[in-house]
């Protein structure tokens, strides 16, 4: 049977064979079995940092600060930069606020998500994190800025450069503010598995408001990172990527059958910013797997 130091030796065996560095923490939501790899570490959150958003957007919602079915109308145009949903659309479209969130979370749509973040205010966020006592997990930033930040340090255009952007030397790209945690959005693995639990307990904010975000996670639709290291129909991944120059990152909640519940936080960064790299996606759902299987094992103790 193996143990946790032998676990924690297996993920990062894998890791520098393909060319990451990892934190991760995974825990039992409804247990104290845990286990971790610099879990204490701020981290880089990338797109991460919309499940906070999301939590804002529910609670507001739940609390009546806000109404969920709002009707809000998008023309063309969002100086925001993404590759999916909304930056795509050639149309005026309305939907609600509940609609951005399932874009924000399902697909990653960063106009869908600073939308959203206007919305319910940046200061609010920030208090509702240290409201649940979170010391590092904080939301400075929209993804435009994120974004914006990559652009003036590099000068060149973050969204239409993708090849430019990949052969950068990693030193230029470990440069950049918006891969330091201290000068952009920012967590540890630690505190993001907490804020998952949090959430599927009905502890993070109201029963309607954790649900609404349950549900949000679980319409994400990428499944070559977490959802890889679970391919049984039968276990429910719940999650949210995160991607930035030499970064890939998911978190999210695996839920068994028997009735055992997850949290797990990845974090890579690559030593290289290539951004196709298909077995970096794969070690997410790899080092997932390790973690919650030692989870699951009947001696499984503390970290």
């Amino acid at each position: 049977m193996s143990t946790a130091s032998e676990v924690i030796e297996t993920i990062n065996a894998r890791a520098k064979e393909v060319g990451v560095r990892v934190r991760l923490h995974a825990a039992e939501i409804d247990g104290a079995r845990r286990i971790g790899i610099d879990e204490h570490t701020p981290v880089v959150t990338a797109s991460v940092f919309k499940v906070p958003i999301a939590l804002e957007l529910a609670r507001q919602g739940a609390d009546g600060g806000l109404d969920l079915g709002e009707p809000v109308t998008v023309p063309p145009g969002h100086p925001t930069p993404s590759p999916y949903g909304l930056a795509t659309f050639r149309h005026e479209i309305t939907m609600s606020w509940y609609d951005l969130a399932i874009l924000m979370i399902g697909i990653s749509d960063n106009v869908a998500t600073d939308l959203i973040l206007a919305r319910v205010g940046k200061d609010s966020t920030e208090k509702s994190l240290r409201r649940l006592g979170f010391e590092y997990t904080t939301v400075p930033q929209d993804c435009g800025e994120v974004l914006g930040s990559i652009g003036k340090d590099l000068g060149i255009s973050y969204e239409d450069d993708e090849k430019a952007l990949s052969e950068l030397s990693i030193e230029r790209i470990q440069a950049l503010r918006a891969l330091q945690p201290e000068h952009s959005c920012a967590t540890t693995a630690e505190e993001i598995t907490r804020l998952l639990g949090l959430i599927w307990r009905d502890e993070a904010a109201s029963p309607t408001a954790c649900a609404d975000v349950r549900r949000w996670l679980e319409l994400q639709v990428w499944p070559h990172r977490l959802r890889s290291g679970f391919p049984d129909d039968g276990i429910r991944v719940s999650g949210k990527t995160g991607t930035l120059p030499s970064v890939r990152n998911e978190v999210g909640v695996v839920e068994y059958p028997d009735g055992g519940r997850y949290a797990v936080g990845i974090f890579t960064d690559a030593v290289d910013g290539r951004s196709r790299v298909p077995e970096r996606d794969a070690f997410i759902g790899f080092a997932a797997a390790q973690a919650v299987e030692w989870l699951r094992l009947p001696e499984a103790g503390g970290e």
